[in-house]
């Protein structure tokens, strides 16, 4: 099996590389090569830059299977698939649950209603990072049809995660003592391992199977993550509830509880098709792990210790 892989270096791409080489696959990785971890021996590494549109590196070659895992936008996406045309049996978008319209309910599956495509945005923030993604799936499921997949991840964490957004938590629940929480602990959550991810998409790439995904992990809550991670660094806390607006917007894991239920996606369709699931423990355990691996390294986001021990304070919530 020979895969291309748009992207690769980076988080979830790294991931696919590494499952697709353990399967045996063939794998080619078409990106600029400035950033993510250096690639496994093995990989045939070509050299180009979707945003200026430089796919000259591509204009030769055969697969059976492309996972893009680096298109935002459709002009991404266009120009990748003028360029390889029919020399590539599969599309493979790694898309986005965000592409479903807000405040669904709990359980809602790959036929819940999208939101309005948007094809391009300057910038792609929380309002045009999903109406981007959702132009880009009807771009490939036009030109590929029934030879297209969609692959919708949820919240991705795991080993590699930088993003620092699973991993403030985590680190938190391991330091231990009172944690400022400015959401109910039951707040829902569907963290998926980023090997879950890469593992669902070999599959269907091996099974060649069409169509859409919900790629969502298993169901737990922000005060499970937050406990898991103080009982594997051998700490305890106290979730002390803050207001939600007593933290900056956009606050890691957070939101408002009208957008709960898309926080329990229904993956039944991803597991049927060979998407595993590693328990959140494991996933907690391994990322604490590959953070203490790399020193631990400054996170920009979310509380300081000694802002939080203020915020606590000013709730007269002793810290």
């Amino acid at each position: 099996m020979r895969i291309l892989m748009l992207g690769g270096n980076g988080f979830v791409g790294r991931a696919v590389v590494d499952d697709a080489l353990a399967q045996g696959y063939e794998v080619t990785s078409f990106s600029r090569g400035k950033s993510g971890t250096p690639l496994p021996a093995g990989v045939t590494q070509l050299i180009g830059d979707r945003e200026t549109g430089d796919y000259s590196a591509l204009r030769t070659g055969e697969w059976d299977a492309v996972v893009d895992t680096s298109g935002f936008r459709t002009r991404d996406v266009d120009q990748a698939m003028d360029v390889l045309g029919d020399r590539v049996g599969r599309y493979v978008f790694i898309s986005s649950h965000a592409v479903y319209v807000r405040d669904l309910p709990a359980g809602t599956d790959e036929t819940a209603p999208r939101r309005e495509p948007l094809r391009d945005a300057d910038v792609l923030t929380n309002d045009t990072y999903g109406p981007c993604k959702v132009a880009c799936e009807d771009d490939v499921v036009e030109r590929y049809g029934d030879r297209a997949t969609l692959v919708r991840p949820g919240r991705v964490t795991g080993p590699g995660d930088s993003s620092g957004t699973a991993l403030y938590w985590i680190r938190r629940g391991a330091r231990g003592g009172r944690v400022a929480l400015p959401t109910k602990p039951e707040a829902p959550l569907q963290l998926v391992d980023s090997r879950d991810v890469a593992g669902l998409i070999t599959r269907l790439v091996a099974d060649n199977r069409g169509g859409a995904y919900n790629a969502t992990g298993p169901d737990s809550t922000i005060a499970e993550l937050i406990h898991t991670a103080a009982e594997l660094s051998g700490s305890t806390v106290e979730i002390v509830p803050v207001p939600f607006d007593a933290v900056p917007r956009r606050f890691p894991l957070m939101d408002p509880e009208s957008e709960w239920g898309e926080r329990r996606r229904n993956p039944a369709k991803a597991r049927a098709a060979g998407m595993p699931v590693t328990p959140l423990r494991t996933t907690v355990e391994d990322v604490l792990r590959w953070d203490k691996d790399r020193g631990e390294p400054e996170l920009n986001i979310g509380l300081t210790p000694d802002a939080e021990a203020t915020l606590l304070t000013q709730h007269n919530l002793p810290g």
